[in-house]
């Protein structure tokens, strides 16, 4: 027992004070009462508190969902490359990005678990009535197999365990690839929802993926230095300049994918081209338009291409803006899918079917961020020398 007292205590970062944790400690209060708050739906029903319908099953605690479920992969893969092919440049930020991938996915979690009526059946019926043909299975149980590798990762590390750790990184990295992929093919497999179907989804969320960690690790990595209150070692800036031009590599590809996507849709029929319509002109016009073209792709990299991702600020604000945009094409790309009506032209139903986010579905993205906010002030508290780390 004092042995392994004496290996948690080892890596307290002192230079991180008790407001940052007892802060941290007040962030996830508000995640309880978000649990709270999923408590009162499983008790009288989720139709008394989101705004999602029989039309329109879906909203924004899915999108939440991808989206801390894909910064989690993206973040995995980056320490997975780190680890495994030792003396790379962004080996200073691995073991931050693994504990941040932890907490990402629990944010994830949270989210599903409170969107969905019966969370405990898909525990229970996942592991007694496993469906191999489904992609929802395959994606829980993936997630499941990742997030118990991340844990003994992270154990590995804060143990000095390395070999163990990298073996199990890896494996945990394979896992969350598999996961995220099955997690776009659970929208890109339903033939019903042109604006979905197809090959692209899997591939097209594995890169928003890497976008969106590698955006991750650099806003986090920041804050981290400030909240010390000291300048960025060189070390680690040349780590996050690497990181930051995975971050525009990966929105430029990005980008030529959401052209093409909306071309395509324009040559694939009529309710193709008309959830394509909604995009570009229609109700959530605004949200591609501002969110995810400007402030989440041109922005980020006019900010790294004008600097030559060699300015910390700049690389911070790109990526605080790309996974703003980030969300916003999560969000979007869920709910347009299902906004034109799958028998489209009968009975007079509208061109565009309508959602609104409730109030209580904006109280648990609010908790899901904290969570994360919440979760990195305690993990840079409690190990924050075990994220300077980079020659293991």
């Amino acid at each position: 027992m004092s042995n392994a007292l004496e290996v948690f205590t080892a890596w307290i970062e002192p230079r991180i004070n008790t407001g940052m944790v007892l802060l941290g400690v007040a962030l996830l209060a508000v995640v309880a009462g978000v649990l709270a708050l999923g408590v009162y739906g499983f008790i009288f029903g989720h139709e008394h508190l989101y705004g999602v319908t029989r039309e329109v099953p879906w909203g924004i605690l899915i999108s939440t969902y991808a989206s801390f479920a894909i910064i989690s992969t993206g973040l995995v893969l980056i320490a997975a490359i780190s680890h495994a092919f030792g003396g790379n440049p962004m080996a200073p930020v691995a073991n931050r990005a693994v504990y941040l991938s932890i907490i990402t996915i629990f944010s994830a979690f949270l989210s599903i678990g409170v969107e969905l009526e019966s969370p405990h059946r898909m525990l229970i019926y996942n592991i007694i009535s496993p469906n191999l043909t489904s992609n929802i299975w395959w994606m829980g149980t993936l997630y499941g197999a990742a997030v118990g590798c991340m844990l003994v990762e992270f154990f590995g590390i804060i143990s000095q365990k390395w070999r163990m750790a990298l073996y199990v990184g890896v494996l945990g990295a394979l896992a969350e690839v598999g996961a995220n992929s099955n997690l776009g093919a659970v929208f890109g497999t339903l033939a019903a929802r042109p604006f979905w179907y197809g090959a692209q989804l899997p591939v097209f969320f594995l890169c928003n993926a890497v976008m969106s960690g590698a955006a991750c690790i650099i806003l986090f990595t920041h804050i981290a230095y400030i909240l010390r209150g000291e300048k960025m070692d060189k070390k680690n800036f040349i780590a996050l300049r690497t990181v930051a031009k995975v971050v525009a590599l990966t929105l430029f590809l990005i980008a030529i994918a959401t052209t093409w996507k909306l071309i395509i849709m324009y040559t694939g029929g009529e309710a193709a081209s008309q959830a394509a319509t909604n995009l570009i002109k229609g109700p959530l016009s605004t949200n591609f338009w501002v969110f995810e073209t400007v402030i989440g792709i041109i922005i980020p990299l006019l900010l790294l291409v004008g600097t030559q991702v060699n300015n910390l600020a700049a690389m911070s604000t790109a990526s605080l803006l790309a996974l703003i945009g980030g969300f916003f094409q999560r969000y979007d790309l869920v709910v347009v899918g299902q906004s034109v009506p799958v028998f489209s032209g009968w009975d007079n139903l509208p061109n565009f079917l309508p959602y609104t986010p409730s109030a209580a579905e904006f109280f648990v993205v609010f908790g899901c961020i904290c969570l994360t906010v919440g979760g990195f002030l305690l993990g840079e508290r409690f190990f924050g020398k075990a994220f300077s780390l980079s020659e293991h």
